[in-house]
Order: structure tokens, then sequence, then C-alpha cells
């Protein structure tokens, strides 16, 4: 267990920066502390869709997307664009930017953001094996974050604010529909989707335990640098174990020990973090009148209430972190969308090729995703929270189909003994079912506003 802890810290990094730092206390100032209840729901939804993607990868090697192109190969198109399309805009690198100009008092967002993501591509591209690499510094990133959270809640939250969580959560579920109409229903849908990881993000769980070793994922190629690492041309192809009472033994050694690590990396520090920012941001900024509605302006404004209510020590803190924050996130995206679409793509469209191996197309895609991001900085488009909704919502699209697909491999690909059954069956049948009718009514609402004029 203990050399096994941190096959996750990479996504729980992604996810500090979108549900936990900005759309989940963004909704804290508009609707009050009571619907946190729904964030923990959202978390421990994505703890369960990400032991099944982890399920799967376990047994076979395998990532969850390429079981997916087995029934039809055009689904690994379809999740490559569920990542690339909502990150097309560099939204987060440039939230971090905001704040740091914000912390020091100069620079250029776009600049900075534009350095960002340069030094992020050079740092992926040239380790020797990208994952060690993403791991260290995101390791590094959390812990920043988790000292400033444990600073946080004893010198600037209120024991009233966490008793509210507890005793307004009953009185807040008849309140969802107001709660939409207050906030709309792509920032609705976007907390519970992005309550965690969110969109696409969950199923590179799959890459990160198959590059870290566990289950028939160590006997898998792992993503190099293709300047400083030894590549493997050979796509990453899995296979089931035979099933017998040894292989069996070992098997329930890994599902127990995945399970136990990601079940405290993720959905308890996760759950936890998302928590402490909300009721930080409502001892502090909950009561106050905002001027910042679609975009971070609250972010500035809390860390203004902070250093007059605490210290100008505190406020320098909180913005810190909060760059530290969103750096982390834009981190964790540019290499889980290199990674999806490296793995796949290698697997559907190059698996026979010597020369395209997935290491290369991981150091394309990182690259583009830099320079595309700067040239779309740095020509001025500039819109953090509204394009970060955005993604969000299209995110929970993107699990609604997932979640489906991922019921329908586990209980009828995998062998008997190791298939989809029991509590975990009857869950995912219900976060299907949510995400389905989430989904729908915002693509109705979509419509019905953009074309028919309904409010």
């Amino acid at each position: 267990m203990r050399k096994l802890l941190g096959a996750s810290v990479v996504i729980l990094a992604t996810a500090l920066g979108s549900g936990e730092f900005l759309i989940w206390p963004w909704i804290t100032t508009q609707i009050g502390i009571a619907f946190l209840w729904l964030a923990v729901v959202g978390f421990f939804m994505q703890f369960v869709i990400n032991m099944e993607i982890e399920r799967y990868t376990l047994a076979t090697g395998e990532t969850a997307v390429t079981g997916f192109t087995r029934f039809w190969k055009p689904w690994g198109i379809i999740f490559v664009l569920g990542a690339v399309l909502p990150n097309a805009f560099p939204g987060w690198a440039t939230s971090g930017a905001t704040l740091f100009t914000w912390l020091f008092g100069f620079g250029d967002p776009a600049i900075i953001a534009t350095i960002v993501l340069v030094a992020t591509a050079l740092a992926l591209t040239l380790s020797p094996v990208v994952y060690q690499a993403l791991e260290k510094i995101q390791t590094v990133l959390v812990a920043i974050i988790m000292a400033f959270l444990v600073v946080g809640i004893f010198v600037a939250t209120e024991a009233g604010a966490w008793a509210s969580v507890v005793t307004q959560a009953p009185s807040a579920i008849p309140g969802i529909p107001g709660a939409i109409g207050a906030i709309g229903i792509a920032a609705f849908l976007g907390a519970v989707a992005f309550a965690g990881a969110g969109g696409a993000n969950n199923l590179t769980q799959s890459n990160y335990i198959r590059d870290k070793g566990l289950g028939m994922g160590g006997r898998m190629p792992k993503v190099v640098s293709p300047i400083t690492g030894e590549e493997v041309a050979a796509p990453s192809l899995g296979y089931t174990f035979p099933v017998n009472e040894e292989n069996m033994r070992r098997w329930r050694g890994w599902w127990k020990v995945a399970n136990r690590e990601h079940f405290i990396t993720f959905f308890v520090i996760g759950a936890i973090t998302l928590v402490m920012l909300s009721v930080l941001v409502w001892s502090t900024v909950g009561e106050a009148q905002l001027t910042g509605e679609a975009d971070i302006a609250f972010i500035q404004e809390e860390a203004q209430v902070l250093g007059n209510t605490i210290g100008g020590w505190f406020s320098t803190f909180f913005l810190f972190a909060g760059a530290v924050v969103l750096f982390s996130t834009s981190i964790g995206i540019m290499d889980y969308v290199s990674r999806l679409s490296a793995s796949e793509l290698k697997v559907s469209f190059f698996g026979d090729s010597e020369v395209i191996t997935e290491s290369r197309i991981y150091f394309v895609f990182a690259w583009v995703i830099a320079i595309a991001g700067s040239l779309i900085l740095l020509a001025g488009l500039e819109a953090p929270l509204v394009l970060l909704i955005i993604s969000a919502s299209g995110g929970g699209v993107v699990m609604f189909l997932y979640s489906g697909m991922l019921l329908w491999m586990n209980t009828r690909v995998l062998p008997d003994a190791i298939k989809l059954k029991g509590w975990r069956y009857v869950a995912m049948w219900i976060i299907f079912l949510i995400f389905a009718v989430l989904s729908i009514y915002l693509v109705y609402y979509q419509i019905a506003s953009n074309f028919f004029g309904v409010e």
C-alpha cells in the first residue's frame, strides 16, 4: 500500500483547480453552503466510476477507452475529442496567471500563462518516464495546497460555518430546482461533474495506474520521452489473465489495495479539500456583496476580505496557494489530454507503425497544446470562469457516455469472477441515470434558450 500511494495523486491535483478551488466556492457565494452535500456525492460518484475504470485496467493492462474501441472503433475518437475540445482554451493556466499578477502586483496574465504552458511541455516531454516526473511535481504542489488549508481552517473559518454544512443540508434537498435557477443548469451540471476530476479526465486513471505498474498494467509499455527515454513501439493492448486460485488471490490483493489507495488519495483528501475551501469562502466572502459574477473576481475579493479580517500575510498566502492549485490543474490537463489521445490514436490507427509511437504522439500533443494555448492567450482571448463552466458542463455529458460504456463493458467482457456486480453495479446504474437526466436537460436547455429564446 505504501509503495502504491500516489497512483491517484495526479488526478487529485488536476481536480483541485476545477471544482474545488473555482466552481464550488463560486457556487457557495451564490447559493450558500447548504449544497455542499452534492459535492461530496459527486466525489463519491467519481470514486465509483474511477474504480470501474481501474477494474478493467487492473484485469487487462489496457485502458478503458481501448476497451470501448473493441465494441466500436469510433469511441476512441469521441473520447479524444471529449478531452481536447473542452480544454482548447487554457483557462486554468490563465486563471493561475491572473492570481500571480494579483499576488505580485505586476505582469501580464497572457505572458505568464504562456511561460507556464511552455515550461510544462518541457518538463513533461524531457522526463525519461513521464508519469514519474508528473507524480513528483503534483505531489509537491498538493503538499503546498494542504499546508495552506491546515492554516486556513484554524485562522479563517468559523465553527458555525462547519455546523451549517450538516444542519442546512437536509433543507437544501428540495431546493435543487431553485439552485439551478440561481446559477444555471450549465454551472449546476458542471459542479456535480467537476466535484472531483470530471469529464474525460477520469478515463486517464487507466493510464496512470498502468504507468504506475498496478495489476496487469505492470506488463504494458509506459509513456517516455522520445528524447531521453527508451521507447516501445508496440501499442498498449492487454489481455485477461487465466482464472485460477493463485491468480484470483493476486487479483483480490490488487483490487483491495487499489480501492484503498484511491479512496484515501482521491475521495477522502479531495472531498475534504473541497469542503474546506467552500467553508473558507463562506466564512469570509459568503455574506459580502460580490461584484464579480461569471469571472474569478470573487477570488480577489476573498483575498481582500481575508487580508482585512486576518492580515495581509494570509491574503498573500491565499493567492499563492490559489496560483499553485490552478497551475497544478493546468499541468494535469496538458498531461491527461496528451496521454489519452496518444494511447487511443496509437491503438486505433498506428498499431503496426514502428515510427509513430505512443510517446511521440504524446510529445506532439503536449507541444500543440502549449503552442496553440499560447497563441490563443497572446491574441487576447480571456474569459476564465465562463469557459471553465462550459468545459465542466460538457464534461458531464462525456461522463454520461462513458459511465454507460463501463456498465456494459465490465459486466460482459471480464471473466465472471471479476465482473462488476453487487452494490457497485447498482451504484453505477444510479450514476448513469443521474448524468443522463442532467445531460439531456442541459442539451434541451441550450437548444431552447439559444434557438427559441426560452429562459
